[in-house]
């Protein structure tokens, strides 16, 4: 008998310790399952449907199996949770003494290097001043310099990028703060601990720096553990390449202004280089404004403004390298801002280098800045090379990897041929508490009438609703065209992202009640709305990926160059993980009730469209609004 199977059943250890627990048939597969893969060091790829309990499904073989093992996760709120929440409870119900440590990203550490640089500056700091007096007082009476322990400073504060480290601006061992350093004391801790927890963006960054500390954990590591994995081709696509970006360049200037305050290069032409750099920086962002705002670097061969503005950017960046190498004796400070400006030299290099036949380049301008990159074609090809073919245990784990029951597309894209794969379906009662409304005689998503017919229907359903809705658009000017549409017209508070921070929203739309929340990529998954709060979703499109993204270009023509079916092979299978997880958002608990409504008349009129909805969860499903008007009265008289 599986000792997992044992600790989740109704009589077992974690039933004992947590109250309300339920035993789940899919959550004893699924732990027996990983138990296996543990045991034998293998590559599983597991979907599990929202409510399976695929938290505990691997915590409890992971506890019980004494290996060493990184758990990765997909924000930094997970992370606390697994950390303070969920692995001391699976570890006090199972009685096992296994160490845990919580290891963040540099950018959420206190760096006292430079809250020393800043202090010492505070008169340049009008904007962040209120911030920094909190900092400097809650920094006194810290132990572990996480940045989330101060509440009254807000996550995204000004304050924070000026007193944390990056990999690019640490000095290492070089730094007076070195023995007491938070980044070093975490990686100390996580070097000695049974099982560590990390975040995706983490686990790429460092298997690629390959920085001191954290280098050392995967390799002494036996399993590692993806949860949300479905993130993961994303982030790794982000890592596994090469980028830019303008803000690393000012911030390039900035620490050089600050540290030369403190060194003294005393170099005459400094000050006038920084300069230069400083205005070619803002040279290459206009000059790529005047372009899409996203695009191949490929189609910019011909334009004589862009290819000039990052010449220059080349240039003055190596006048600033130059410079910097007679100014790096002054002292550490100096000594790093001259290794980060080659290290961004060679980097631009590297992306106006025009023959990378495995990479594409290009170049995206947002806000007050722009990035550009070379990102792999073949991601998954570049993440089994940088881990290697070794005996460890690869478990990656999410409610949306497969389509139906084929893995294939994510275990491609991932380079994970010859895994393991294994599917469970939610738990939950869709059959007799949702419905899936598929509106009749709507117009093709590209026609000009589409999203006021959008806005027209969602006024009618959220009426039937009674609010409790969130509307998923796959683009900003979609939904800034649904919202002028229902500005006014609706009698229930109307929370459009971009108002205010996410979370933000998310607490006053649970606090309302029946509330309306417009949203686009970043609602349609990671967020979790129990109860009548959230009672339907209405979804405008299938979400393809922009056709003239790129990266998707380039990777399409990639596989039409091998033999495969574009279409089939990447984009509907990708669209459908996405859907999958915006139709996640409306049922996350047992109790729940809820309409989901699909607008895009293709999941009826197209022959792809049966891959969609076999994909779906089993929703009754009806083309008749009176239907849905019939689900929430009953849903008022109790039936």
């Amino acid at each position: 008998m599986s000792a997992s199977i044992d600790a989740l059943r109704k009589d077992g250890p974690i039933a004992e310790t947590l109250a309300g627990f339920a035993p789940r048939l899919a959550q004893q597969q699924m732990a027996e399952c990983i138990e296996h893969a543990l045991l034998d060091a293998q590559t599983l790829v597991v979907e599990s449907g929202t409510g399976t309990g695929k938290t505990f499904a691997y915590l409890v073989p992971i506890v019980l199996s004494g290996k060493t093992a990184i758990v990765s996760t997909a924000t930094r709120h997970l992370q606390d949770q697994l950390f303070y929440r969920e692995i001391p409870l699976v570890r006090d119900a199972l009685q096992q003494p296994v160490t845990v440590a919580l290891l963040k990203g540099r950018a959420n550490y206190l760096c006292q290097h430079r809250l020393k640089n800043i202090a010492d500056n505070e008169r340049d700091l009008f904007a962040v001043n209120a911030d920094l007096e909190q900092v400097k007082a809650w920094s006194l009476q810290t132990a572990n310099g996480d940045i989330a322990e101060l509440d009254n400073v807000e996550e995204g504060a000004g304050i924070w990028p000026l007193v944390t480290s990056t990999t690019d601006n640490c000095l290492g061992t070089k730094c007076e703060h070195f023995d007491r350093c938070y980044v070093n004391r975490a990686r100390r801790a996580a070097l000695g601990a049974d099982i560590v927890i990390v975040n995706h963006h983490l686990f790429f960054a460092d298997l690629v720096l390959k920085e001191d500390g954290f280098g050392d954990l995967l390799p002494r590591a036996t399993a590692v553990v993806f949860d949300e994995a479905h993130q993961l081709p994303a982030i790794a696509s982000l890592f596994l390449g090469t980028n830019l970006t303008g803000g690393q360049l000012r911030d390039l200037c900035r620490d050089i202004h600050n540290e030369e305050k403190h060194e003294h290069s005393a170099i005459g032409a400094l000050p006038d280089t920084l300069r230069d750099l400083e205005q070619t920086v803002r040279n290459a962002e206009k000059s790529l404004r005047t372009q899409a705002q996203r695009g191949a670097l490929v189609d910019l061969e011909d334009n004589d403004r862009c290819q000039s503005a990052l010449l220059d950017l080349q240039t003055a960046l190596q006048a600033c390298e130059s410079i910097m190498e007679q100014a790096a004796v002054a002292g550490p400070g100096l000594e790093r801002c001259w290794h980060r400006s080659v290290e961004l030299q060679d980097n631009l290099q590297q992306l106006l280098e025009r023959e990378q036949s495995d990479y594409v380049r290009w170049y995206e301008v947002t806000g007050a800045s722009f990035r550009l990159c070379a990102t792999p074609l073949e991601p998954g090809t570049v993440f089994r090379q940088r881990i290697g073919s070794d005996e460890r245990a690869w478990i990656f784990t999410s409610a949306t990897l497969a389509v139906g029951d084929d893995f294939s597309h994510y275990l491609n894209t991932m380079g994970l041929s010859g895994a393991q794969t294994r599917t469970w379906e939610s738990p939950f009662p869709y059959a007799t508490q949702s419905l899936l409304y598929l509106p009749e005689n709507m117009p093709d998503p590209r026609e000009p009438e589409f999203t006021p017919r959008v806005g027209d229907l969602a006024y009618s359903v959220l009426r039937a609703s009674g609010g409790r809705a969130f509307l998923l658009f796959t683009s900003f000017r979609a939904l800034e065209q649904a919202r002028s549409l229902l500005a006014g017209r609706l009698p229930f508070p109307v929370l459009v992202q971009g108002d205010a921070p996410r979370n933000v929203l998310l607490e006053q739309f649970r606090a309302r009640g029946n509330a309306v929340l417009l949203g686009t990529a970043s609602f349609w998954e990671g967020v979790d709305v129990r109860g009548e709060a959230l009672s339907c979703v209405i979804i405008d499109r299938l979400p393809f990926a922009p056709p003239d993204d790129p990266v998707l270009r380039a990777r399409l023509a990639r596989i039409e160059e091998t033999g495969g079916n574009p279409f089939r092979d990447y984009q509907v299978p990708s669209a459908v993980i996405v859907l999958k997880q915006g139709v996640g958002r409306l049922i996350r608990d047992s109790t729940d009730r809820g309409v989901l409504v699909i607008c895009d008349p293709r999941l009826t009129t197209k022959g792809y469209g049966k891959i969609f909805r076999r994909a779906l969860p089993p929703m009754p499903v009806t083309r008749n609004f009176d239907d849905v008007a019939r689900f929430f009265d009953n849903e008022d008289s109790g039936d």
